[in-house]
């Protein structure tokens, strides 16, 4: 008698598993990972960076049971971050675990690397004088004028771009003046790459708030000061994505004086629960997101069970 066939989607189906931070996504992605015979690849965009563990909540490789990981660890800290770059990656980690015949399990919350992997996106030209004009106003007088600029000509570019991210709001602002038009105007119409079932975990705004807040005195804890002390001997503060992440900034400040333990940890929360609130933004935008509560008990069978009628409601019985 042959053995009952492994649940999961179509062949060559990708299986995202995306939402706020601290909702839930890591512990679920891989109890669906050891339920669908998947391969993790990350789509968290300061996973990429090497040596930012404690800060990033990166899955040690002895927690992983034995699910294999792509895309992590691939920039240094002082590197800029590239959405182009991380398409090429994650679409060529994907195509692999394709071809051999495994499921491609995409994992994260930054939301334009997860547009970026899953859709036909090709992106917008470049001005070199806009842009070096752009960054000589940004190294004057800060991110934050900059964004308030971009929440005005966009809000939704706004809403998914941190406030302190200025290589990003310069990009943002750059693009709106070659275009004449939104950021998110610019970006193509959504149309799959991939044929992908699409899971959003999330759970009640006090219980989340909740977690962030144990999250972030757990990263302090587990040594977060000392990852960044010796991130900074490799150039965290010159990095212009990695030196502005969540946690990493406000222990960077701790570092020079700026501030004590306790402002930074409270920094860091307060920063990370607006951020939540724009990662919700961002992701329920999208129809196709299959909802569910990440307090739940059964959350890993939900979880199987929603791939599973996503893939059958999909025309021809397959997923998009």
């Amino acid at each position: 008698m042959n053995p009952a066939p492994r649940p999961g989607p179509p062949p060559g189906t990708v299986v995202a598993v995306v939402g706020p931070t601290a909702a839930g996504k890591t512990a679920l992605s891989l109890d669906l990972a050891e339920a669908l015979d998947a391969e993790v690849v990350n789509a968290d965009s300061m996973q990429l960076y090497r040596g930012m563990d404690i800060g990033t909540a990166k899955v040690p490789v002895g927690a992983r049971r034995g699910v294999p990981h792509h895309v992590l660890d691939v920039w240094d800290v002082a590197a800029p971050a590239s959405v182009a770059e991380y398409q090429r990656l994650a679409r060529a980690a994907i195509d692999d675990i394709h071809a051999r015949g495994r499921t491609a399990l995409l994992v994260g919350g930054s939301g334009l690397y997860v547009r970026a992997a899953l859709e036909e996106f090709a992106f917008p030209g470049t001005d070199p004088a806009a842009r070096a004009d752009l960054e000589a106003e940004l190294a004057e007088v800060g991110p934050a004028v900059l964004h308030a600029r971009l929440a005005a000509l966009d809000p939704a570019a706004a809403l998914a771009i941190l406030p302190g991210n200025g290589r990003r709001i310069v990009r943002a602002l750059e693009v709106i003046g070659l275009t004449g038009q939104p950021f998110t105007a610019a970006l193509p119409t959504r149309r799959p790459h991939y044929p992908h079932v699409s899971l959003g975990v999330d759970r009640a705004v006090e219980e989340l708030d909740d977690r962030i807040a144990v999250r972030v005195t757990r990263m302090w804890a587990d040594g977060l000061l000392e990852e960044v002390a010796a991130l900074a001997d490799r150039g965290l503060r010159e990095g212009r994505t990695a030196g502005r992440a969540l946690g990493y900034q406000q222990a960077l400040a701790q570092l020079d004086g700026a501030c004590d333990a306790a402002a930074a940890r409270a920094g860091t929360v307060q920063a990370t629960r607006r951020f939540v609130r724009r990662q919700r933004t961002w992701f329920r935008r999208d129809p196709a997101v299959v909802w569910l509560d990440g307090a739940r008990a059964d959350l890993g069978e939900a979880a199987v069970a929603a791939v599973a009628a996503a893939s059958r409601a999909a025309p021809g019985g397959g997923a998009s």
